[in-house]
């Protein structure tokens, strides 16, 4: 199995497993907000479900992006990916953060109305702290699969630089995801454990308004970071060097010119380049020196799918061409 493959199966394992978790605890916390009526309940509810969709739309994404070139889309369908985690951005932020301060906002006028709290007047108060505990294990096990997954792809480095420096956006997400509901969970607790001990339904606002801060701030986060892939980022220095190195190692190169890469999918890299080759006057001999750098580029960096290399005969006055006015 290629190093490309190993990563794409780990990151789907970390969202199927992320995906059952959320799905289960989804379905509790519906239960215990019915039950109760505590409003930070429904906020968790409602961010689980969206979590669930979330890994719904990776896994499409992840499918839909293996789909072959055709002539419509003839640098593939690698794109489908970032596509796919934008949209999580999205929902993260209407469906969770902004109907989680909704619900606050709802809570918060039904509590300056003097209305009766349901919380406070249910038998079955408990609930919502039981699953709360029984839903931080499952977030914390979601968690653990999705470090364990990530740890051969990030290669020591800081979890932040892992989640700015990666190119496959499912590990990214699922993480961010998880950590949230983790700190979600702990505002829920405090929510409505707070309620409970002071029987003053204010907590319960507190606790739903900060989930949905919350999540807001995870949804911002996250477009930030697919907004720059799906704009295209370069190809990391790492992989950028072993391309260079390819290159100018190649039979009849000289030197490169000038070189531009460009991520069109998590594991698809653009490479375009203008090489320096040797004087000749051989048209057979320059189609045989790019064939070679091609050959030695693709064994250094394999995610090179689309790959364009210029000859040129290398000038110390150089000048790259001014784009033409459109």
């Amino acid at each position: 199995m290629s190093s490309d493959q190993a990563h794409e199966g780990s990151s789907r394992v970390a969202v199927l497993a992320a995906m059952t978790a959320n799905l289960a605890i989804a379905l509790t916390k519906f239960l215990a907000w019915l039950l109760t009526g505590a409003s930070s309940m429904l906020a968790e509810s409602i961010h689980s479900v969206a979590d669930t969709a979330n890994q719904v739309l990776l896994l499409w994404g992840g499918r839909h992006a293996t789909q072959k070139p055709d002539a419509e889309h003839p640098f593939g369908y690698g794109g489908a990916r970032y596509v796919s985690a934008f949209l999580v951005a999205v929902i993260l932020f209407s469906v969770g953060g902004v109907s989680a301060l909704f619900e606050a906002y709802g809570k918060w006028r039904q509590a300056r109305s003097g209305a009766p709290d349901e919380l406070l007047d249910s038998r079955w108060w408990w609930v919502p702290l039981v699953v709360l505990v029984l839903a931080a294990v499952a977030e914390t096990t979601s968690l653990r699969t999705a470090m364990r997954e990530s740890n051969p792809n990030r290669r020591g480095m800081p979890w932040h630089r892992f989640i700015r420096a990666t190119k496959a956006p499912e590990l990214p997400v699922v993480l961010l995801e998880d950590s949230a509901a983790l700190v979600g969970l702990i505002f829920a607790l405090f929510g409505v454990g707070m309620t409970l001990l002071t029987r003053d339904p204010i907590f319960d606002v507190i606790g739903t308004a900060l989930i949905g801060l919350l999540l807001i701030a995870v949804a911002i986060t996250l477009g930030i970071e697919i907004r720059s892939l799906l704009i295209g980022e370069s190809a990391s220095p790492q992989a950028v060097a072993r391309m260079t190195e390819a290159i100018v190692g190649s039979p009849g190169v000289e030197r490169i010119i000038h070189l531009k890469t460009m991520h069109i999918g998590p594991e698809e890299v653009l490479l375009a380049a203008k090489i320096a080759v040797e004087p000749t006057e051989s048209a057979r001999r320059v189609a045989e020196i790019i064939d070679g750098a091609e050959v030695r580029i693709r064994a250094a960096e394999p995610r090179v799918s689309a790959l364009y290399l210029e000859p040129d005969i290398y000038r110390e006055d150089y000048r790259p061409a001014a784009p033409a006015d459109e």
